[in-house]
């Protein structure tokens, strides 16, 4: 099995002056999942090399055995150090795409072009794609093969307006994920905010929150065995 995790390369959190990027648990967990599962792991971003790490993700109330174990993982600290370019990437070598989130993604990676075009080209050839959090960003300008948005009639969740509001960031990101969802016809569906909630439609998998990432990257694999 050949997976490629996109991360974020975005890390200004809007006009605030604060950090922004993708979150620690988000990446490490499902990252350790693929592993443990005997998966090759490819990490790619935008700008390639160094991805930004959400500076709140690594505080104290957000660690989890993943992060812990992200922390003394020499191996993969030397493998996000150095990122390939989104643009550098074909679906044609990937069994499938897994996308984590942080805030940073509802930045750069809706309107990336190499990631949107990886997204299309993973759906084209019938190859899961799935996302975490704020990541399902990356889907909302994506296309099916009819031209209509990629989420249009399929169910999806992603970081919500309530734990949007929570966070306190209402006012600070360009839009709010789950609204955009709905606005291209996804149907969105929730639980109460931080619960774990993970909805598959086919070969898409996303993931309502941080908590949500190992059951979507557990999914995955469930699809990739099959």
């Amino acid at each position: 099995m050949k997976i490629l995790m996109v991360l974020t390369s975005h890390s200004e959190l809007g006009d605030t002056g604060e950090k922004s990027g993708f979150w620690v648990e988000e990446f490490a967990a499902p990252y350790y999942v693929f592993q443990d599962a005997g998966a090759e792991v490819t990490v790619a971003s935008p700008k390639g090399g160094q991805p930004p790490i959400d500076p709140k993700s690594e505080a104290p109330e957000s660690q989890t055995p993943a992060t812990q174990r992200f922390k003394e993982d020499q191996a993969l600290q030397a493998l996000l150090a150095d990122t390939k370019k989104v643009s550098e990437v074909s679906a044609k070598d990937f069994d499938a795409i897994f996308f984590p989130g942080g805030h940073g993604p509802l930045w750069d990676l809706y309107e990336n072009a190499p990631s949107l075009q990886l997204i299309e080209d993973f759906w084209k050839t019938q190859k899961p794609v799935a996302a975490v959090c704020h990541a399902p960003a990356a889907l909302l300008n994506a296309k099916a093969e009819n031209g209509d948005p990629l989420v249009k009639g399929r169910q999806v969740t992603g970081f919500t307006n309530t734990e949007e509001e929570a966070v306190g960031l209402t006012q600070v990101v360009p839009y709010l994920l789950e609204d955009e969802l709905k606005s291209r016809g996804g149907l969105f569906s929730k639980k109460e905010d931080w619960a774990v909630h993970v909805v598959q439609d086919g070969l898409l998998i996303t993931g309502q929150n941080p908590a949500s990432s190992e059951e979507a990257a557990q999914k995955l694999l469930k699809l990739l065995r099959k």
